[in-house]
């Protein structure tokens, strides 16, 4: 079928194409510019901040939004530290960024053992790391009857947990310290959490979890001078999304089920990868003395 082999992403975004029927422009909504670097520059100078490459760490980079960021921010002349599950897929987005500086690691945010060895090596190599982006998430929709015990963990381990055990571990190296100003901690959230979605509880209730934790981490780690912010994204595409294993009846039922409760998803609204990672982008440029607690990314195309 169609709808599985389309190039989504978010919960909704992967069935979509079954309501729709068609294909659509996989054109990014806002091009990137090639850098910002001289304008933030002013900025940063104008408030007494000298604007330097950062060391940036991204999970969920091998594909989607996470290798959108990677790509954006690369530009700029950040050093981005990219980490997923699949080698391959990293090594690929970071033939794409150039090499250079930046690191692949091939990690599983919900193995608090693996994410404790990846970042150990990304303290051998690097003495701080300035921003740290939650991105890793799984999803698939079900009913909590025909919840599997094996479905249910991959999502409490990758969704709620990874994001623990990656924070717990940036932290040492996003405190300020020797007169540097602390990191930036951000996680990304969905727009499920609002929307009820139905058949997408697990995902949702994950992800309302991070919301809550963000909330706290924010007070927990202001003394350390560590801001940190959480963006709650909407559907996104783009060309490179692979198609996902969802089982074909289940699929089908979370787009009925769906325009029961007055959510049609095949008339949403969606950005694109590079669209997002633009505002995420403008979100890690904000002066330092400036924190952006909570910042919602609402899709504004049908």
């Amino acid at each position: 079928m169609i709808w599985n082999h389309l190039p989504w992403s978010d919960a909704t975004g992967a069935v979509i194409a079954a309501a729709i029927g068609g294909a659509i422009s996989a054109k990014p909504l806002v091009e990137p510019r090639r850098s910002w670097k001289a304008p933030v520059t002013r900025i940063m100078k104008a408030a007494g901040f000298e604007r330097v490459n950062r060391t940036i760490v991204i999970t969920g980079a091998g594909e989607g939004l996470g290798r959108a960021l990677a790509r954006r921010l690369a530009a700029d002349g950040e050093t981005i530290v990219l980490l997923g599950r699949t080698l391959a897929k990293l090594d690929a987005v970071i033939a794409e960024i150039g090499g250079g500086a930046h690191l692949a690691l091939a990690c599983d945010v919900g193995d608090p053992d693996a994410v404790r060895a990846a970042f150990a090596a990304i303290a051998a190599r690097f003495s701080r790391i300035d921003v740290l982006i939650n991105n890793a998430a799984v999803y698939e929709p079900f009913s909590l009857a025909e919840a599997e015990d094996a479905k249910i963990l991959v999502q409490a381990k990758t969704n709620l947990l990874g994001p623990i055990w990656c924070a717990r571990a940036a932290v040492p190296l996003l405190r300020a310290s020797d007169g540097t100003r602390g990191g930036h901690l951000v996680n990304i959230s969905s727009e499920s959490v609002h929307l009820r979605m139905p058949m997408l509880w697990m995902y949702a209730g994950t992800k309302a979890g991070l919301e809550y934790m963000t909330r706290e981490w924010a007070r927990d780690l202001a003394p350390d001078g560590i801001r940190v912010s959480l963006v709650s994204a909407g559907m996104m595409y783009d060309e490179s999304k692979t198609a996902n294993n969802w089982p074909p009846e289940a699929a089908m039922r979370f787009v009925q089920e769906n325009h029961k409760v007055g959510l049609p998803v095949g008339q949403m609204p969606i950005s694109h990868y590079d669209s997002a990672a633009e505002a995420i982008r403008a979100i890690l440029n904000t002066p330092a003395d400036i924190n952006m607690g909570y910042v919602q990314l609402a899709a504004s195309r049908p």
